[in-house]
């Protein structure tokens, strides 16, 4: 199964949405968020039931932040290139990337995965301390990826026409 393209449909990423979320705004808005993603799903221990709400609402943010950004005017920053990489990985199927690559976006999702088992054991166990940091390990791991993809955009945006078409910004796109 292809959990990207999955979570990409999931997501409802369409390249409107994809050119939003380009906006570095949106990437660093994104990580920032993620302590705070981290304690509404933690909520749930301190506050019962209510706990669902901070979690709703963190759901909320990670849907509607790739749409909240307008598009970037340009497309030449890391978090941009990152983006914009990660569609590149995701048409890879058809569109082949270096074998490099691939290898490194599968090691770099499978550490954010080990951490995140680590995050469900400290759930498992109530250990907030261990939980937070296997969070913040798996975030860097994805940190990780969105620098892979950050370069697979560089030897790549070239390499098709849709790719191309992807970071003209919008005033230059009619």
């Amino acid at each position: 199964m292809d959990y990207g393209a999955a979570a990409e449909r999931l997501m409802a990423m369409d390249d409107a949405a994809w050119r939003r979320h380009a906006n570095p705004w949106s990437v660093w808005t994104r990580l920032a968020a993620t302590p705070l993603l981290f304690v509404a799903l933690w909520s749930p221990f301190w506050i019962g039931w209510a706990g669902a709400l901070p979690i709703a609402a963190a759901a909320l943010w990670t849907w509607i932040n790739p749409r909240l950004f307008p598009p970037p005017g340009r497309f030449d920053r890391w978090a941009s290139k990152g983006v914009l990489g990660e569609r590149v990985w995701l048409n890879r199927k058809a569109v082949p990337i270096p074998a490099g690559y691939a290898r490194a976006a599968n090691v770099t999702t499978a550490i954010s995965a080990l951490f995140m088992v680590g995050v469900a054991f400290a759930f498992f166990t109530r250990n907030f301390a261990a939980g937070f940091l296997a969070w913040h390990a798996a975030v860097l791991a994805k940190l990780w990826f969105v620098d892979r993809m950050a370069r697979l955009w560089e030897i790549m945006k070239d390499a098709d026409p849709r790719y191309a078409a992807w970071a003209v910004p919008v005033a230059d796109a009619r």
